[in-house]
């Protein structure tokens, strides 16, 4: 193997591959990377064999081959090599990477013995733009289980039903939705690893190309044009989640994010130091007051609200609100309750697309 490409592309593509690369195995080659040259166009493979990552990148092909490479080596190598085109070229199993006067040598292993990504069959697919991707999996992968005691709820449920699709991610103590219509009238409920769309995540651009996206019974393919992400999906019911929702409200609070969001982080200041994390709303006519206390001293905050309906005191875990304060689009949110031992709803003023569901802390009769 033989080629020649520019030194920024090439550590790109091994950017987006070692995502998937295993760090942790009794597999040596799992911690490589195969580089595969063929017809003017290097292909970059990685896998841990539950999550693959497989991109391509146009170069100067002058001898076709392949080989598997320690990935964290070859990373760091590339990274330090100046913005200028390289060379790798295979002799006896050594491969040695030349830039202008830097020359760096590995040592390969055989491809052979590297795990093929599975095929998946592109016939039937969802498409949705990488933006809008990028949007669904930031507000809800907040709401996955991080204990895997529950192993199905540390995955996004992928439900599917007439034209909308919808995220779903809860981890007992919060709920998080976020749909879009699509064209696609095929139904379907999968459940995605939250580690898969955590690394989807950083591939995806702000962009309106499209991602193609394929199912089997075991696996996910994300066709990003020249990267694909294959994933095992979890087995597994998920949880009938729309049991959970409320069916109607007593009171709803119209407040600003932004004033919102900095009230809350004031007032975990001292929360964290409780060790409990615990803020206490009590909702006025016109107020929603904040309020938090440790031993080290108290935190009372005001935040300017419209409301409808009666008052009412409820404590949540602060970090739960800031978490879905923080990558709401919208300037503006309903705070929808109907009891102070309630889940509370946080919907945008702007648009239905999206919820988000938390459980609040019980209040004791002397607090």
């Amino acid at each position: 193997m033989w080629f020649t490409c520019e030194k920024n592309i090439l550590q790109e593509a091994i950017n987006t591959v070692q995502k998937a690369t295993s760090s942790k195995t009794t597999y040596p080659i799992l911690e490589g990377i195969l580089i595969k040259a063929i017809d003017n166009k290097v292909i970059l493979t990685a896998t841990d064999l539950d999550l693959g990552i497989e991109t391509y990148l146009q170069a100067d092909v002058h001898q076709n081959g392949s080989i598997v490479l320690n990935s964290k080596l070859l990373g760091e190598f590339v990274r330090k090599l100046p913005n200028d085109d390289l060379t790798l070229k295979i002799e006896n199993n050594n491969v040695y990477i030349t830039c202008q006067k830097s020359e760096f040598t590995l040592i390969g292993n055989n491809p052979a013995e590297f795990p093929g990504l599975p095929v998946i069959n592109e016939n039937s697919m969802y498409e949705v733009s990488q933006d809008i991707l990028r949007s669904m999996i930031k507000q809800t992968i907040v709401a996955i289980a991080q204990d895997e005691t529950r192993p199905i709820l540390t995955g996004v449920l992928f439900e599917v039903k007439e034209d909308t699709l919808s995220f779903v991610a809860l981890d007992g103590y919060r709920l998080a939705i976020k749909s879009v219509n699509i064209e696609n009238k095929n139904n379907i409920t999968a459940v995605i690893p939250g580690k898969t769309l955590t690394e989807i995540s950083k591939i995806l651009e702000p962009s309106e190309n499209l991602v193609k996206i394929t199912f089997t019974p075991n696996h996910i393919l994300f066709n990003l044009g020249n990267t694909k992400i294959i994933s095992r999906l979890l087995d597994g019911d998920f949880i009938n989640y729309r049991q959970i929702l409320p069916d109607e409200y007593r009171l709803r609070v119209r407040a600003n994010v932004g004033e919102l969001m900095d009230s809350i982080e004031r007032a975990s200041l001292l929360a964290r130091e409780g060790r409990t994390n615990l803020v206490t709303f009590e909702i006025k006519e016109d107020k929603l007051i904040i309020t938090s206390n440790s031993q080290m001293g108290k935190v009372y905050e005001e935040v300017k609200i419209n409301l409808e309906g009666d008052e009412l005191k409820i404590r949540f875990n602060a970090r739960y609100f800031m978490d879905v304060l923080r990558i709401i689009d919208s300037e503006e949110v309903y705070l929808e309750f109907s009891t102070n031992v309630s889940p509370c709803i946080i919907k945008k003023v702007d648009n239905d697309d999206y919820i988000y569901l938390v459980l609040p802390v019980r209040i004791n009769g002397n607090n």
